[in-house]
């Protein structure tokens, strides 16, 4: 399929040594002209861009190797450092599979990607129980955003696991296993058998 046929978006990729979840947030700074250019355009256009994991290489200079499932950001806020960098907050949106990658001549990684399902809304199964009373006494913990939740949310088996994986003390690699799931009750089993 040629790319003038293709229905598939195409993201411009943030590719970074984190994970960004769906609802969580991230602070950046930015520094580097392909980056900049891509905010601009952003900003401009009123649209998100991709994030993924780091598979090989770094943030800055050789466009770096992306994982093959990342999350669509949008920017919630911007401000200039005391550094003098563009300091960024993004929040993660729907989840998204790279289908083809390419590079912009500024070194800007481009993906053609396929967006994934948005996860049900299915209530916390019995089983999973355990795991809404551990988000809960995390979140008295850290406040901030999530602190007094809707009890709505507490029972949605979905957010549920997307704030455990947030906020638990995961490694990288395991936030992306379980952004590579669909299904939010198999993100939560993991999250269990790991826990116990």
């Amino acid at each position: 399929m040629t790319r003038a046929m293709r229905t598939s978006p195409t993201l411009g990729l943030f590719p970074l040594h984190s994970v960004l979840l769906p609802g969580a947030t991230l602070s950046l700074r930015v520094f580097e002209r392909r980056y900049l250019d891509l905010v601009s355009e952003c900003t401009r256009e009123s649209r998100g861009f991709g994030v993924c994991l780091i598979l090989i290489g770094d943030e800055v200079g050789v466009p770096a190797t992306p994982a093959k499932f990342g999350t669509q950001a949008r920017i919630e806020d911007f401000s200039t450092g005391e550094d003098g960098l563009l300091h960024l907050r993004i929040r993660g949106g729907r989840r998204f599979r790279v289908d083809t990658t390419h590079v912009r001549d500024n070194g800007l990684l481009l993906a053609d990607v396929d967006w994934c399902e948005f996860d049900s809304d299915d209530e916390l199964r019995p089983e999973h129980a355990t795991m809404g009373l551990i988000l809960e006494r995390i979140l008295e913990q850290v406040g901030g955003e999530y602190a007094n939740p809707p009890p709505a949310r507490m029972d949605e088996a979905s957010w549920v696991g997307w704030r455990l994986a947030e906020l638990l003390p995961l490694q990288e690699s395991q936030r992306q296993a379980l952004l590579q799931m669909d299904d939010p009750h198999a993100r939560l089993d993991w999250m269990l058998r790991w826990i116990s």
